[in-house]
């Protein structure tokens, strides 16, 4: 399998560190690397036909936050997008998905659109936004979305923002068990709008940020802000602000922000302290926080019970 792979495309990097590509700069290696920068996609697209039908797992990555990789990497392919292309029509704009949400925010703000401010301080790809329903400031993707251009093993669609069942940090594409599709395009419909005001919008946006979250390496934000309440103001509420374990702490600044200290930090100290925290909140609160962030890779079963029974030892505290 690997030498057809290897053979057919010479473009593949084997056994490659993705910590350099994830916005908390952990993780294992893979055993394929693709990095797509074309936003045709056209080698992408064979790439990604040939893996399926080897039934080979396929992950896509594209700005690295929000994404939790396993310290043993990521069995099977892994594609990081970077392909970008911002093409607006009127107030309608097409960009490929491998754009930063941060770049189209400014392209939007030299285009006199409104809509897209949001996004100015989102650390993402619009794939990975439309996958995951991304928002900030009040605003998501799901406001904004027009339609999504997908590529599938069927072939290549495109999906209105009806179709895919958006809410809160959720869509039809997320929810999916299979993840063969892979998102090319997005079509956003803006409106018109002074762009000074756009601007300074933006400004303020960037500038609460600055103010309310941590600078450094993190994931963003770890859980789910459960209905009523926020997140970060139950963990506060629990103590746990500062709590550290091993190279990787909970933000002083802002709760649910995990942050690298740098150092020795592993993954696996990651999900010791996400652990640890759902169960400190739940036996305060009642609650039990959801990830927002997602785990990817080879979370062996062996380091699962290990990090199960180190927050049990650490929650007796």
């Amino acid at each position: 399998m690997s030498d057809t792979l290897l053979q057919a495309f010479p473009c593949l990097r084997r056994d490659q560190s993705l910590a350099r590509y994830t916005a908390a700069r952990l993780g294992g290696p893979a055993d394929y690397l693709y990095i797509a920068k074309d936003p045709a996609y056209t080698e992408a697209k064979r790439l990604l036909s040939a893996a399926w039908a080897l039934e080979l797992p396929v992950t896509v990555i594209g700005g690295g936050a929000n994404i939790l990789v396993a310290d043993a990497g990521i069995r099977g392919l892994v594609i990081v997008n970077r392909a970008a292309r911002i093409e607006p029509v009127g107030t309608r704009v097409l960009t490929a998905a491998g754009t930063s949400l941060i770049h189209l925010a400014r392209a939007c703000h030299e285009y006199a659109l409104t809509g897209m401010e949001w996004a100015i301080a989102v650390p993402g790809t619009v794939g990975g936004a439309v996958v995951n329903n991304a928002g900030a400031h009040g605003g998501d993707i799901a406001s904004n979305l027009l339609r999504a251009r997908i590529f599938a093993p069927g072939g290549t669609n495109w999906l209105a923002a009806e179709e895919l069942d958006y809410a809160y940090r959720h869509s039809l594409l997320k929810a999916r068990v299979d993840r063969r599709f892979f998102v090319l395009a997005a079509e956003l419909a803006l409106q018109s709008a002074d762009g000074d005001e756009v601007g300074a919008k933006m400004a303020r946006n960037n500038a609460y940020r600055r103010r309310t979250q941590p600078p450094g390496a993190s994931l963003g934000s770890i859980f789910k802000n459960p209905p009523g309440d926020f997140a970060g103001r139950l963990i506060e509420a629990a103590g746990l602000k500062g709590q550290r374990i091993g190279g990787v702490q909970v933000s002083p600044r802002h709760a649910n922000f995990f942050v690298n200290l740098g150092g020795a930090a592993q993954a696996r100290d990651y999900r010791r302290l996400i652990l640890l925290v759902q169960e400190r909140v739940k036996r305060a609160t009642g609650i039990t926080l959801e990830l927002e962030v997602q785990l990817l890779g080879d979370w062996q079963e062996k380091d699962a019970l290990d990090n199960l029974r180190y927050c049990n030892e650490k929650c007796k505290l």
